[in-house]
């Protein structure tokens, strides 16, 4: 984005742009078809691979992208798994427990030695967010752990300052996800009102850091750039997008919802 106004992208238009550029790429040949009514494989220039399902069901469009993946294989690997419970408002607000499931799932299918669930909520507290989400209920069922980075000791969270960085002293990542063998960052698509203009898996790391710099980083005019410093602190094996709903205005929490607003791109 761009400062000169003439210039610049609303929120509304990179969504829109955004997924429709993504539809685009996924009409080069497939290596296979997901079934799901569009299925794609496409590499980027810097080597990333992309795979677009399009569907409504969420636990098949999760499987289905992940069998379009020649994935590192998280066998025998402890594995992390990063949502959006920024609140426990319904998806888009937070990721959906279908899409948490099924992730779950694939990785214990695909011979994780263990597999948590890590996140820190803002500005309500993690454990009651988790709890009304019923993802503690979740834990127990499918047998996952969970880590609630707002209760780690100090000593838990790993300090960065990368050159460059605009954050006073640099930022800090929790030790369970800098040592994590693999980790899946699973985002949401939305707006974002508060600064951040949209969500996506640049903005899912700002719950890799303490509350207590949130202050900082929504009172700087470089929030964007601090935004995506934090990505230098941990690299995801696994980015999985849920835009089966969106906010296209509005958002974290609440906002101006289009059902289907991906899919109604792609198509």
């Amino acid at each position: 984005m761009h400062d000169d106004d003439s210039s610049q992208v609303t929120r509304r238009d990179f969504l829109k742009t955004g997924v429709t550029t993504l539809a685009g790429l996924s009409v080069w040949p497939a290596a296979k078809s997901s079934g799901s009514g569009l299925g794609g494989m496409v590499s980027a220039a810097a080597g990333t691979t992309v795979a677009l399902v399009k569907t409504m069901d969420r636990k098949k469009g999760v499987a289905d992208a992940l069998a379009l993946l020649d994935l590192p294989s998280p066998k025998g690997k402890r594995v992390l798994v990063k949502p959006n419970f920024n609140s426990a408002d319904p998806t888009p607000g937070s990721t959906h427990n279908d899409t948490l499931a099924q992730i779950v799932t694939e990785m214990k299918k695909r011979g994780a030695s263990s597999l948590v669930v890590g996140e820190r909520s803002g500005p309500p507290v993690t454990r009651k967010v988790m709890e009304e989400k019923g993802v503690l209920d979740l834990a127990k069922t499918l047998g996952f752990d969970i880590v609630n980075f707002e209760e780690l000791a100090e000593s838990d969270w790993v300090p960065f300052n990368p050159p460059g960085n605009h954050w006073e002293g640099g930022f800090s990542i929790p030790r369970p996800v800098v040592d994590s063998e693999y980790t899946v960052a699973t985002c949401c698509l939305k707006t974002h009102a508060y600064g951040g203009v949209f969500t996506m898996s640049l903005k899912l790391a700002v719950g890799l850091t303490p509350k207590s710099l949130m202050r900082q980083l929504h009172r700087s005019p470089e929030q964007r750039k601090m935004i995506a410093e934090i990505n230098q602190g941990y690299a995801p094996a696994l980015v999985i997008l849920d835009g089966v709903e969106a906010f296209v205005d509005g958002g974290p929490s609440q906002g101006t919802r289009a059902i289907g607003v991906a899919a109604q791109a792609l198509g």
